[in-house]
């Protein structure tokens, strides 16, 4: 990559990781944090904030995916993260369930994956987008791992969830300069789109490829309940300690993923999903069936390695089939689907977990990929990327 194409890269990856902090510090002290609340509110809504920010996700994330096509990338990133930062001052500043859960459908109906990953394919050449998404998907994953270390200390350094709202507003106003100034490339517009949305869903291909990230996103959903409670079984560790597992794992099949990256730009990007997806499939029966501390280590290892290329590698291969005035229309599309993964890992996790435990149910999660297997294998080979150019040209959109 150049260094337009890193600066981008790394500016996209940096504010996105941070605006997800928040949130994922959130999720694991939430539910203890609401019955606390003054009303003790019902279960249902306590439920319902949870899932409100997942929900709007989904929603808008089309809308404003084809919004971005109009009218440009940054400024639709702009006007989220402000909805963003709106919905975490709601939810902070209340002790009333019914406020909270509108703040998180507020934080979600920021929803700005589809814009700035459309942003990301336009201001990267072909040749090294795989690995230009890939790393900003390892931003989210190294947030992730992030918020496990963080959680219980700033929990108590910020005065708890309310505190957690307030750092997430604060961060997604501090963010916007950051993509408007410092992230380099033209802005994508098109005064009036010559296509319909109807193209989008009318491609095949992208359908597989958005079928195919919700069955990931449900996967993950599984891996994240079934294996801390394995972690506790086996290791003994509380999960503070988790992530003593998680971030070698992730950074380091980061760095075996990279050279599949290019790879993937250079045309085999087919055959290293396909292959992915079947080792998606074995990282999941070892994690379930394995026994002791060998098999979770090597589940998480097998698992993290497809994890990492693909979600680099769907998107890429999603911004080059889609038509130039509705790219960001098609990321809107994938985007939901990854959101929507969520209810579906969940309804796995309801069916499995309470009944068999969690190694049945990463076992069960195997099954997931197997079906992404059997709608994927007609998608047609994606053409290979040019010579990459040399790093004092410009970068060209997608």
């Amino acid at each position: 990559m150049n260094s337009k194409e890193l600066k981008a890269t790394f500016g996209l990856g940096a504010v996105y990781a941070l605006r997800m902090l928040g949130v994922f510090m959130i999720l694991p002290i939430f539910e203890l944090y609401a019955k606390g609340l003054p009303q003790h509110p019902a279960q249902v809504w306590i439920t319902a904030a949870m899932i409100a920010s997942a929900l709007a996700q989904a929603l808008f994330q089309i809308l404003l995916g084809r919004l971005s096509d109009r009218i440009g990338r940054k400024r639709v990133i702009a006007y989220g993260m402000l909805v963003f930062a709106l919905g975490s001052f709601v939810a902070g500043l209340s002790d009333r369930i019914e406020l909270i859960t509108l703040g998180r459908f507020l934080q979600g109906a920021g929803a700005i994956s589809s814009a700035v990953t459309a942003l990301l394919a336009d201001v990267t050449r072909e040749q090294v987008r795989t690995m230009a998404m890939a790393i900003m998907g390892a931003g989210m994953g190294l947030a992730f791992v992030l918020a496990i270390v963080l959680g219980s200390a700033v929990e108590g350094l910020l005065g708890g969830v309310r505190g957690i709202f307030m750092l997430t507003a604060v961060l997604s106003i501090l963010a916007i300069p950051v993509v408007w100034l410092a992230v380099p490339g033209a802005e994508h517009r098109t005064a009036a789109s010559s296509g319909s949305i109807g193209q989008v869903f009318a491609d095949k291909d992208l359908l597989r490829l958005s079928g195919g990230i919700m069955l990931l996103h449900a996967m993950v959903l599984c891996l994240f309940t079934g294996m801390p409670l394995l972690i506790q079984q086996r290791f003994g560790w509380d999960s503070s300690q988790h992530w003593k597992l998680y971030l070698p794992a992730l950074v380091g099949t980061l760095l075996f993923a990279l050279p599949l990256m290019r790879r993937a730009d250079r045309g085999a990007a087919r055959s290293l999903l396909l292959g992915s997806i079947g080792l998606l499939a074995v990282a999941l029966l070892v994690a379930g069936l394995v026994p002791g501390k060998t098999g979770l280590i090597a589940g998480l290892v097998l698992f993290f390695l497809p994890f990492n290329l693909l979600e680099g590698l769907l998107p890429s291969m999603v911004s080059r089939r889609a038509p130039p005035d509705q790219k960001g229309a098609a990321l809107g599309v994938y985007a939901t689907a990854q959101f929507l993964g969520q209810p579906v890992g969940g309804l796995l996790c309801v069916l499995v977990l309470n009944g068999h435990g969690p190694a049945a149910l990463l076992t069960a999660a195997a099954a997931l990929p197997l079906l992404w297997l059997s709608f994927t294998y007609r998608l047609q080979p994606v053409a290979a990327a040019h010579r990459p150019a040399e790093s004092g040209e410009s970068v060209s959109g997608a």
